[in-house]
């Protein structure tokens, strides 16, 4: 059976790939549109750098870090994410009327697998045992 730091770290690796790869399509939607590209102010690029930095850091300190910070990290950094995710892809558009602009098919797909990913990480290292931890 896989120790849960390898499984978790699996995970983070798993949801990265997906935000990466939902943002590399996004990016090709945008240029390949009429409509000039958004500027993004400063503190949007910085969240998004800090967003996209965390599942980077937990793939590591989910391997690296003892059990009792681990375990937290996993949590906040897990519950961090899915937040993020929930709030832009789902939240956002439906209060802002954006939906029908925004959440073409593939953008749900990915929202949909990276929140049960970070779901998953959250539970498994909530449900972690530390007598089980090696």
């Amino acid at each position: 059976m896989r120790d849960t730091r390898e499984r978790l770290s699996q995970f983070w690796l798993f949801a990265l790939l997906n935000y990466l790869y939902a943002d590399v399509l996004a990016l090709f939607f945008i240029v390949g549109s009429k409509d000039p590209a958004p500027h993004l102010p400063q503190w949007a690029l910085l969240g998004s750098a800090v967003l996209m930095e965390i599942p980077i850091a937990m793939i590591l300190g989910a391997r690296l870090l003892p059990f009792r910070a681990n375990r937290l990290a996993n949590i906040v950094a897990g519950g961090i994410e899915t937040l993020a995710v929930v709030s832009m892809q789902f939240v956002f558009p439906l209060v802002t009327g954006a939906w029908h602009e925004q959440m073409f098919p593939s953008y749900i797909f990915f929202g949909t697998l990276e929140t049960v990913c970070t779901a998953i990480i959250i539970w498994q290292a909530w449900t972690w045992d530390e007598t089980v931890c090696v």
